[in-house]
């Protein structure tokens, strides 16, 4: 009886051993998607029509994944107006995807029109997170 008892007590050890030195898994564990965030400088409430104004943001990132790309697309919901990301750029098309190239960039809002103004601005990275960003100014008054 003892010499089995001793025969399952090394059977049962030799296993805790094995499974021990196969349950380690020496692969790395790489994150490749990250929450982000966007900063944005105070804007005016109120815009003339043929005013521009231009909007400061800065990509803040929870993590560093150098393949990671943005893009930035753009809907007018309310109101008449041109959107760009350099002053004297390209105006952007509704739902059509720009790639962002810097962290931290500028975008050119004109009024076209005489009425409040309300647009979206959503910046999603290659991997479908997205941040959507509500503008709305009001028609500044002439006096």
């Amino acid at each position: 009886m003892r010499n089995k008892t001793g025969v399952i007590m090394k059977i049962m050890s030799v296993l805790g051993i094995l499974l021990l030195l196969f349950a380690c898994n020496s692969a790395l564990d790489v994150q490749q998607s990250y929450e982000f965030d966007v900063e944005i400088m105070p804007l005016p409430k109120e815009i003339k029509q043929k005013e521009t104004i231009e909007i400061r943001c800065t990509l803040i990132d929870q993590g560093n994944f150098i393949d990671n790309r943005y893009t930035i697309r753009f809907f007018q919901f309310d109101g008449e107006g041109v959107l760009r990301l350099e002053k004297e750029g390209e105006a952007f098309l509704p739902n059509d995807r720009y790639e962002l190239l810097d962290k931290e960039f500028r975008m050119y809002y004109t009024s076209l029109g005489d009425k409040s103004h309300a647009f979206e601005v959503v910046i999603e990275n290659s991997f479908g997170r997205a941040k959507t960003l509500e503008f709305r100014m009001n028609e500044k008054s002439e006096e």
